[in-house]
């Protein structure tokens, strides 16, 4: 997407210097804020976001001075509005894709666009405290359509649910091949997201967007197109929303994804759809415990394990003239793996895939061991010598990625988590900084080689500079008459004090401040790369049937019976085939949540698996005040008894009772005092909703 289209995508005009800017004033007249249909397409809410916002915000502010000083004032409209009158499935993803197009832009370098994306954060996040906690996880969960570009569109079509269907499973057949992305369960709300190009999109406020309508152009160039399949926690990633991945309500939908409390498959049947729910044991496929994220990684950690093991052991072997049984495992493991991540690629997409701090290393274990492949062939079937010890000296590099990939799982740890964007903004400053030492280094490279040229050669002044920019100084002093007796000693002075002193020394600096500023945010950086470690194994993959490496070259192996087989044929028979080779790890899985469930019980403590939540996810209603409900549900656990069976400490505690004498009867009635409460709450939460609105 070039400068020009995202332009286009924000309305209003360029932001001024800042001294045009004027502060910000209470006495503003009020925005209108823009109504949003249910049923309106996802660029038409984008740009209506984007529009308010950039009229709303027009000075550069902190996030502290939008969320508690009178720059945020401008965003309450906005916040109450969508509140109350909007119900778009996919309005918080809009408002995040509005924060990623505005901090895609370099046409500001005011701050004014990144204030912008900090209000977006905000704005989002106040949404979500004025929703249930049902309605927090479809918002957070729900997935943009794909394009419409598809291989077999038409089957895809067919397998949709018609409109017109009474029942909420009638017509999901699925497309007959795995990659077709499955989210056809509600096509009157996704059928008519994206245009098609020349074509009017129906829009309820036209009032609204007089001022703002989209060109031609820019209709058939959606701009948020590079989103399309991801839902809002992926484009928070995306959009480095780093402040709302890093609310409470967020990370607990976030934490409930990694413990498999929230799933997006629950069956394995040639008719499963993908959409985020509540785990339910009793109805639960237990192979879909197989796409729990904490799960996948541990079994990924062994497969790295694996991996490094058959490493080591060709390594040492090292049979230059023949392959070996251990050299075939590796040729196994290194083909499975690359098969995997390119799945991975798929299901991701590059605009998510490349916020993974991991991909990189993946990325270089999959190169290292491409080459060590080709160098390792040629030079068996050459009978080069040179080129076989080659494949093992491009081996031996593997090493370097693997062995941080191997331990990636401690990236969860917050310290240790805290140090990955450390490194990532460590080395995006040293090569920012690098084309200055360059520059410098190749001047006095080819001063130095002509006053030498007939006593030193080129690569060993390459090599003496250096050692000098190293800190050798020292080598330098004793070679510089050698150089040139004239000119030697006082360049080389020249050059010890500019690399030495001056570029070592602002490169150190350079660097602390980074290391300042990243770790002055080191909560939000750990949770969001937590973030982005969780939803990169538990949302992203469309593919019901997903086998775990070296498994998935078997269903590779099947790939051509694609062109002969029927596609819900070749799709039940996948499935067989990952129950017949997966069942150890779903024996494993299951022999670990009932240890436990069972260790729980004995422990009276909520069970871990399934049935103990970070957020009680059965209210259906969109609550008016935040505050009071949030409170209201935080004393619940407190009044409510922990089983019918059970009594809970307080009443153990009362005058004259006992754990026998509490009937159902009193349970009974407890529970509607509970409803009782709760509904006056929501009664009284109503009166004051626009008072207690964060």
């Amino acid at each position: 997407m070039n400068s020009k289209t995202i332009a286009m995508a924000i309305p209003g005009p360029l932001p001024q210097t800042p001294a045009a800017q004027s502060s910000f004033s209470l006495h503003q007249p009020e925005l209108e804020a823009p109504i949003i249909d249910k049923n309106e397409l996802f660029p038409d809410v984008v740009q209506k976001i984007t529009s308010y916002i950039t009229k709303a915000i027009d000075s550069s502010y902190s996030y502290e001075q939008i969320r508690t000083c009178g720059a945020g004032q401008r965003l309450r409209p906005l916040v109450t509005s969508l509140t109350d009158d909007c119900h778009h499935s996919a309005i918080v993803a809009a408002i995040l894709a509005s924060r990623w197009l505005f901090t895609s832009t370099d046409l500001d370098d005011t701050g004014v666009n990144e204030s912008r994306g900090l209000a977006c954060e905000l704005v989002a996040w106040e949404f979500l405290t004025c929703l249930s906690e049902r309605e927090l996880m479809d918002h957070l969960l729900h997935e943009l359509p794909e394009d419409t570009n598809r291989e077999d569109p038409q089957a895809d079509m067919e397998s949709r649910p018609s409109p017109s269907s009474g029942s909420a499973h009638s017509g999901e057949d699925e497309a007959a091949n795995d990659q077709t992305p499955l989210l056809q369960r509600h096509q009157r709300e996704y059928g008519k997201f994206y245009k098609p190009p020349k074509q009017e999109a129906p829009s309820s406020s036209t009032s609204y967007r007089a001022e703002s309508d989209l060109s031609e152009v820019e209709k058939v160039d959606d701009p948020t197109k590079p989103l399309a399949g991801l839902n809002a926690l992926e484009i928070a990633a995306v959009a480095n929303a780093k402040k709302f991945l890093a609310q409470r309500l967020v990370q607990g939908v976030v934490r409930d994804i990694w413990d498999g409390n929230i799933i997006f498959w629950e069956s394995l049947s040639v008719n499963a759809v993908k959409r985020a729910r509540v785990y339910n044991k009793r109805i639960a496929d237990p192979y879909a415990r197989l796409r729990v994220p904490k799960y996948a990684k541990a079994i990924q950690i062994c497969f790295f394990a694996a991996l490094f093991a058959l490493y080591y052991a060709v390594l040492i072997q090292r049979h230059p003239h023949g392959i070996t049984v251990t050299e075939v495992f590796l040729y196994i493991w290194i083909a499975a793996f690359a098969y995997d991540e390119f799945g991975e690629f798929k299901d991701a997409g590059v605009a998510f895939y490349q916020t993974d701090f991991w991909s990189l290393w993946d990325l270089g274990i999959i190169i290292t061991g491409i080459a060590f492949l080709i160098f390792r062939a040629i030079g068996l079937l050459g009978q080069s010598d040179y080129l076989t010890d080659l494949s093992f000296d491009t081996l031996a590099l593997l090493a370097l990625f693997l062995v941080p990939r191997l331990f990636s799982l401690a990236s969860l740890n917050p310290y240790f988590g805290s140090l990955i964007p450390v490194l990532k903004e460590m080395t995006k400053d040293v090569i920012k900084f690098l084309p200055v030492v360059v520059i410098i280094y190749l001047g006095f490279l080819s001063t130095f080689s002509m006053l030498a040229r007939d006593r030193l050669s080129l690569n060993e002044m390459s090599w003496l500079l250096i050692k000098v920019f190293f800190g050798s100084s020292y080598l330098g002093f004793d070679v510089a008459a050698e150089i040139s007796p004239l000119f030697g000693p006082t360049l080389m002075l020249i050059f010890v004090t500019l690399t030495n002193i001056l570029l070592i020394t602002s490169l150190i600096s350079l660097l602390s401040n980074s290391l300042t500023e990243v770790m002055a945010h080191a909560r939000e950086e750990y949770l969001f790369q937590y973030s982005i470690y969780v939803l990169e194994s538990g949302s992203t993959s469309s593919r019901l049937t997903y086998f775990f490496p070296p498994l998935n070259l078997i269903a590779l192996l099947f790939r051509p019976l694609r062109l002969v087989v029927p596609a819900q044929t070749l799709r039940q028979f996948r499935i067989l085939i990952l129950k017949a080779t997966h069942a150890p790890f779903v024996a494993i899985i299951f022999a670990y949540e009932s240890s436990r469930l069972f260790s729980s019980h004995r422990s009276h403590f909520p069970p871990a698996a399934g049935s103990s939540m970070h957020i009680n996810y059965s209210r259906q209603g969109r609550p008016l005040s935040s505050n009071l409900s949030a409170r209201f549900t935080a004393l619940k656990p407190a009044l409510a008894p922990s089983t019918p069976q059970q009594p809970s400490q307080h009443q153990q505690h009362l005058p004259g009772s006992s754990s026998s004498a509490l009937s159902t009867a009193d349970v009974a009635e407890m529970l509607t005092t509970i409803q009782k409460l709760s509904s006056q709450v929501d009664e009284l939460s109503m009166k004051v909703a626009g008072q207690s609105k964060d």
